[in-house]
């Protein structure tokens, strides 16, 4: 499938010359400052999920690198931590406004290597800008505290205070926006960061030092190690210079993070997997009903925590609003991540591929009615239909975690049946409710085990807002200044405001 023009300044010229860029050197890692290979020397290629071809070849971090990166952080750490909220959140500011410089070229990374489509990535580069502009903003109110007037004895106050070098391990569904939401709350706190990007989508991070860099970031205070979860991503978890680690992945791999970091007694905030209802009742306005499940499924090629996956239909309704699903998702366009056109890009590796595809088979296995799609687009690249089945909640395909573009429909009977069948997984992410009974919508909002709900709408975010799960889904609240529970340690002053008394052991 060939790649399109996005806009008059994402040209096919444009295209080829920054993939020229990333096949002609070594993308390294980023450490205090500079751009340094990996002390062993070795490689691993990044590949082009439209057609699996190489695209990058990429330095593999292993523990010596880590280990580099976290005296790096914890070196500059002691001279970031005393600079002035101002003055920090100039340095957020500068950021931002690099990013944005080169936003085309970032928006044409993450296409080929993340395989995520043109018009979606775009929104996130605006985000991920946003995201520093947003914190940078909070730098200077982030350590506000409370006083504790004793009368006239004793005043208590509380101060907020930087914990150290933050280990921020992303995912590759959107490597960009997951990796800055998460490293523009610790910098405007204090933190300096040592990033460690998904080695499927690795390349964003390489430019996003080039941006740091650029905008004058102290060395040190921004690192990036590349590599494997078990090579990079584990000697990070453990390393005692590190008190802070953020793990956004599925959720096995969200359980051993914990597991390595309990030794340590380190904080560990997770946004693990997610399995979300959308909960469609017959007085529901259906049209806007039917748009907001369509994108929340196939946006983002399905690989998205938040995916509503599970549609539970009123039966009232089913059969009629299933075959609506049907008919749109046959029609949403499989292409290009590049062309303006398209809706659903290649997925991201050829293993997550072959195991959408197995996902497939076990629906089929199950006995789940195979509605739409259900196969490979095309002979190149990893590209599957978006695909509909119908089943019971009961079936694998509705409770385990697929990330990709399958939807599975559930009838319900009444309020009581929705709500049991849409808490009966082991995740609780996300959560959508259409209705137009107001006093219901809320019911059901407060009976979801979900640490987000969405009334008659998609996920549509707002960064001063918490975001987070409950169950399998992960722990911790990130999001305006829910990040600062995270990313700061309360602190206790007592001061005595007269000579109050105090006992005298030993004293005869």
């Amino acid at each position: 499938m060939a790649a399109g023009s996005a806009s008059s300044s994402i040209t096919p010229d444009f295209i080829a010359a920054v993939r020229e860029r990333l096949g002609t050197q070594e993308i390294p890692h980023f450490i205090g400052g500079e751009f340094v290979r990996g002390v062993r020397g070795e490689t691993f290629d990044t590949l082009d999920p439209s057609t699996n071809r190489p695209l990058a070849r990429v330095s593999r971090g292993f523990a010596e690198d880590v280990n580099r990166a976290a005296n790096a952080a914890h070196q500059a750490f002691a001279t970031w931590r005393r600079l002035a909220p101002k003055a920090r959140r100039a340095h957020l500011i500068r950021i931002a406004t690099v990013l944005e410089k080169h936003g085309d070229e970032l928006a044409t990374i993450e296409c080929l290597d993340a395989g995520q489509v043109i018009n979606v990535v775009r929104a996130q580069i605006a985000r991920a800008a946003e995201n520093f502009t947003f914190y940078a903003e909070y730098a200077e109110r982030a350590m506000d505290g409370r006083t504790y007037p004793v009368g006239h004895e004793w005043l208590n106050y509380t101060v907020r205070v930087p914990v150290g070098p933050c280990g921020i391990i992303t995912p590759w569904n959107s490597p960009l926006m997951l990796a800055t939401w998460r490293i523009a709350p610790a910098l405007a706190t204090g933190n300096t960061v040592i990033l460690k990007p998904a080695e499927w989508s690795p390349l964003t991070a390489w430019k996003l030092a080039q941006i740091v860099q650029e905008a004058d970031l102290p060395p040190g205070v921004f690192n990036v190690v590349q590599g494997f979860g078990e090579e990079a991503g584990a000697p990070l978890v453990a390393h005692p210079k590190v008190p802070l680690i953020t793990f956004t992945g599925e959720t096995t791999t969200g359980t051993i993070v914990t597991k390595n970091a309990a030794d340590q007694l380190k904080r560990v905030s997770l946004e693990l997997g997610g399995k979300s209802p959308s909960v469609i009742f017959d007085d529901a306005d259906l049209d806007r009903a039917l748009d907001g499940t369509v994108f929340q499924i196939f946006s983002l090629n399905g690989e998205r925590c938040t995916a509503n996956s599970r549609v539970l239909i009123q039966e009232s309704i089913f059969d009629a609003f299933v075959s609506r699903l049907e008919a749109r998702t046959r029609a949403v366009t499989v292409g290009h991540p590049l062309d303006p056109d398209t809706e659903v890009g290649p997925l991201i590796h050829t293993e997550h591929c072959a195991r959408v595809l197995e996902y497939l088979e076990i629906g089929r296995h199950e006995g789940a009615t195979l509605v739409a799609g259900g196969h490979r687009v095309g002979t190149e690249g990893n590209y599957v239909s978006p695909t509909l089945f119908t089943g019971t909640n009961a079936m694998r395909i509705a409770q385990e975690e697929i990330f990709g573009p399958v939807l599975v429909a559930i009838p319900f009977t009444d309020e009581a049946d929705a709500l049991a069948k849409a808490n009966d997984v082991k995740y609780g992410l996300a959560a959508y409710i259409w209705t137009r009974d107001i006093a219901r919508a809320h019911r059901m909002a407060l009976g979801m085990e979900a640490g987000m709900t969405w009334l008659n709408s998609h996920n549509v975010r707002h960064l001063p807002t918490p975001f987070g799960g409950v169950k399998m889904s992960g722990t911790h609240r990130e999001g305006g200044e829910y990040a600062f529970e995270f990313y700061t340690e309360m602190k206790n002053v007592a001061v005595p405001l007269g000579n109050h008394p105090i006992p005298q052991f030993g004293k005869k």
